[in-house]
């Protein structure tokens, strides 16, 4: 009696502890930076990040070269690489479906069988499992966790403003003009989150691609459209907005640093990262009405696939 007892406690433990497992947080997979320094900064901003995956240094190279006549050094962060994530972060980052959850709508699985992996679309409706918004691929997973990793690591440090960008950016004007937006939005807008550095992101041939729509998000409450599409100049150089596309240039403060941290800890990985930013409660966007610092577009994106793998890749 006291062997099946004893048992019994075991196999409740296990249990228990897996069941912690399967509900970890996404910290887990979060990324240190390493080696920083005092350099990368300027006025008004404590620190600067360019993300950047190990097999694309031509990229960061390209962008310490645009910024050096600046005078600015952004720190290279290692990108949390998605195509190399293993399979137990996929059956973790994910939304896990619980049975009291309504069911739907149609998201992506990964599942894997006798070590190769596939991805599955599939009615959100099995307890237990990860979903994730219809075709979130390995890449975005990557990117999303790299600029929250550098949320963490912004916060852990203690920084009231910082600058985050990844390796496809370019320069439009003197990038040093942000330092004076900054001060704007300080006297304008003093409780301001994210500010983007150029007015929208670019797409073919350069023309702005504004978000239009927005999808729903489980267990996260959607406001009606027409908050999302408001745009509400402050000055002539910046405006504030409920939405956008595009995560290649942008300054955070403090404040958004805690909001975006704790609504990813909370809700997990769903969206791409540029698809979610906006959902976060209480967030205050605004972006430049006119190009500063902004995407390269039509450039060779590792987010849908690992082209970093293709020889014949150019910068």
């Amino acid at each position: 009696m006291i062997c099946l007892r004893a048992c019994r406690y075991v196999l409740a433990f296990t249990a228990f502890f897996a069941a912690i497992e399967l509900h970890a947080g996404i910290e887990k997979y979060f990324k240190k930076a390493e080696n920083k320094t005092g350099m990368h900064s300027m006025p008004n901003v404590d620190f600067i990040y360019v993300i950047n995956l190990d097999p694309r240094p031509e990229r960061y190279e390209r962008t310490m070269r645009i910024f050096e006549p600046y005078g600015i050094y952004p720190y290279r962060f290692s990108a949390v690489n998605g195509w190399q994530l293993p399979f137990e972060a996929l059956d973790e980052l994910g939304v896990i479906y619980e049975p009291w959850m309504p069911q739907g709508p149609v998201c992506t699985v990964y599942r894997h069988v006798n070590g190769k992996e596939y991805q599955s679309f599939e009615i959100m409706k099995e307890p237990g499992v990860a979903y994730y918004a219809h075709s979130l691929s390995r890449g975005a997973m990557g990117c999303l966790l790299s600029h929250v990793s550098i949320l963490q690591d912004a916060y852990d440090s203690g920084y009231g403003t910082i600058w985050i960008m990844e390796d496809d950016v370019k320069i439009v004007r003197d990038p040093h003009e942000l330092s004076s937006l900054i001060a704007d939005l300080d006297r304008l807008a003093p409780d301001w989150d994210v500010l983007f550095t150029d007015n929208e992101i670019k797409g073919a041939g350069g023309v702005p691609v504004p978000c239009v729509a927005i999808r729903p998000r489980p267990l996260v409450e959607v406001r009606p459209l027409h908050y999302y599409l408001q745009r509400t100049q402050i000055s002539p150089e910046i405006v504030k907005i409920g939405m956008r596309f595009g995560s290649a240039s942008m300054i955070i403060r403090r404040s958004g640093v805690k909001k975006l941290l704790d609504f990813f800890k909370t809700n997990k990985v769903y969206f791409p990262y540029d698809i979610d930013y906006f959902m976060v409660p209480g967030i205050n966007l605004y972006m430049c009405t006119q190009d500063i610092v902004s995407n390269i577009w039509g450039g060779d994106s590792d987010n849908g696939g690992p082209n970093y793998l293709n020889k014949e890749t150019k910068p």
